[in-house]
């Protein structure tokens, strides 16, 4: 049994780059996708925003599209992880409070729901950072050679 746990855990070194670079490369192009089409449906995100009750809708609605626009190609290419990740993840937690939980029946229903996993994986890329393979870990490289 000792073999089988050093040996799955000297593969889990190996691929340690993977699970950070695919959680950002799903996550990454879904919100360029997603806040894409809200910048070019203003209109119809505004009414949405408005019918939840958002204050300044006609505000809110370009703000968060272009957060998540240029968040998710920020997550996607992995500059500035950390802090996009605590703004997107914020998006989150207004979207759960205004858009989820007002038509969800509890907590199960709610915790299901793919804002609150959207929520999780910001927090954990807010918490652990871009990973090997991302322009944060390129950049943090060159500014130990300077």
């Amino acid at each position: 049994m000792q073999v089988i746990w050093e040996r799955a855990t000297a593969f889990g070194r190996k691929v340690a780059f993977l699970p950070p670079l695919l959680l950002r490369l799903v996550l990454g192009t879904t919100f360029l996708f997603t806040g894409w089409g809200k910048l070019h449906n203003l209109e119809a995100i505004t009414r949405y925003f408005d019918s939840l009750g958002i204050p300044a809708a006609s505000v809110q609605a370009p703000l968060v599209s272009v957060i998540e626009f240029l968040g998710g190609v920020l997550i996607l290419v992995g500059l500035g992880t950390r802090v996009v990740s605590l703004i997107l993840a914020s998006v989150m937690a207004v979207a759960l409070a205004t858009a989820i939980w007002p038509s969800v029946s509890g907590v199960r229903e709610l915790l299901g729901s793919i804002e609150a996993v959207y929520l999780a994986a910001f927090l954990y890329l807010a918490a652990h950072g871009a990973g090997a393979v991302s322009l944060d870990k390129l950049t943090m490289m060159r500014r130990s050679y300077s």
